[in-house]
């Protein structure tokens, strides 16, 4: 198709209207973020208000959003059939995707627990929840970064973690739901969740990515997206502001637009890489925690890669020092955290609407 070439002077006049929109600030929009991506939240960023599913949805439906992640089974009043037939129902009558998880079903994890049975049990609970509902992942965690201090370490972890998945892989085919493991808390390195995936099965088994937690394994978000965006099916993201101290490096996660994150160049990279899945944002802030990779014994437990670490320290060098979350004098300290956190989640989804566009609803 020929398209026929401006004049000079009607070239350099619209570039410089680009350039001068561009300074100005005005909302990012590439034509994936511009109303292919959807938009969410994760309910871990309300925890604080300890909602179920029915208010989680109508808090959800007020933010205008997508889709609902609803990340543990303790938010549902019950697992009965029923109810969950009843819930997907109400999601649907909003216009809301339902996304689902749990926590560990790793059994030698240190934050593996019993509540749910055995950890194929615990499964195989999600795998029909997820089902019911609509969602098409089921989100499950290994552990933390304890586990790396673990007999065996964090391979040993992993390789428990896999034969739990291939114990319930047929259930998770038959269901059409995909597992989704996410890096968490500092458990895996973006490369160690990929070897996970791989050798459970990247046909039924993918990632939720936490751009939040990418830092607490001393790894820029952007360079994490990078080896984990092609397994990535789940979503619960994050800012971070990291600062340099004498013993390495503080982090902080915060709001999204507040941090270091480049929001466009992920958006960009992320309609590449999985364009169909949701940004759903998981907002964890108010607080700091220091890192000393300076020191020698803290490499014991991690794996050393020296292009992967140069990139974090450049992100360091770029952050302050911020301070954490105290409720205001003569305020209910309750109240104060839950206002505190709808707050953060709010101007999260504020400035990824508005700012970079995302999300369906207007």
């Amino acid at each position: 198709m020929n398209i026929p070439l401006l004049p000079r002077r009607a070239f350099l006049k619209t570039v410089a209207g680009a350039a001068a929109t561009a300074a100005l600030g005005a909302p990012f929009r590439s034509e994936a973020a511009a109303g292919k991506i959807k938009l969410g939240m994760d309910n871990f960023s309300v925890r604080a208000l300890g909602w179920k599913a029915s208010q989680l949805l109508d808090y959800a439906d007020s933010l205008k959003l997508d889709t609902l992640f609803i990340s543990d089974l303790e938010a549902f009043d019950s697992l009965e059939e029923g109810y969950l037939r009843d819930v997907k129902a109400k999601a649907d009558a909003l216009k809301i995707e339902l996304y689902t998880g749990s926590w560990s079903i790793c059994p030698s994890s240190t934050r593996f627990r019993k509540d749910w049975g055995t950890a194929e049990e615990h499964l195989t609970t999600g795998i029909r929840v997820s089902k019911t509902l609509g969602s098409p992942v089921f989100r499950v965690v290994l552990g933390s970064a304890e586990d790396r201090k673990t007999p065996g370490g964090i391979r040993a972890r992993i390789a428990d973690t896999v034969k739990v998945l291939k114990a319930c892989e047929g259930k998770a085919k038959d269901a059409n739901v995909k597992i989704s493991i996410e890096n968490h808390a500092g458990d895996m390195h973006s490369w160690e969740l990929v070897d996970l995936v791989e050798e459970a099965g990247k046909d039924f088994v993918g990632v939720n990515i936490d751009s939040g937690n990418a830092a607490w394994t001393l790894e820029d978000p952007l360079d994490l997206l990078e080896r984990l965006g092609p397994y990535t099916n789940c979503s619960s993201l994050r800012d971070d502001m990291i600062w340099e101290t004498s013993e390495g490096a503080s982090i902080a996660w915060t709001a999204a637009g507040e941090g270091l994150l480049d929001w466009k160049q992920w958006v960009a990279r992320w309609s590449l890489l999985c364009p169909s899945v949701p940004i759903q944002i998981e907002t964890i802030s108010g607080f700091s925690r220091g890192f000393s990779y300076k020191k020698a014994e803290f490499w014991k437990d991690y794996d050393k890669r020296p292009e992967v670490l140069a990139k974090f320290e450049a992100l360091a060098k770029k952050g302050h020092a911020i301070p954490g979350f105290k409720a205001p004098e003569g305020v209910d300290k309750k109240v104060a955290e839950q206002d505190y956190q709808k707050a953060e989640l709010a101007r999260s989804i504020k400035y990824l609407r508005e700012v970079i566009g995302l999300g369906l609803k207007s």
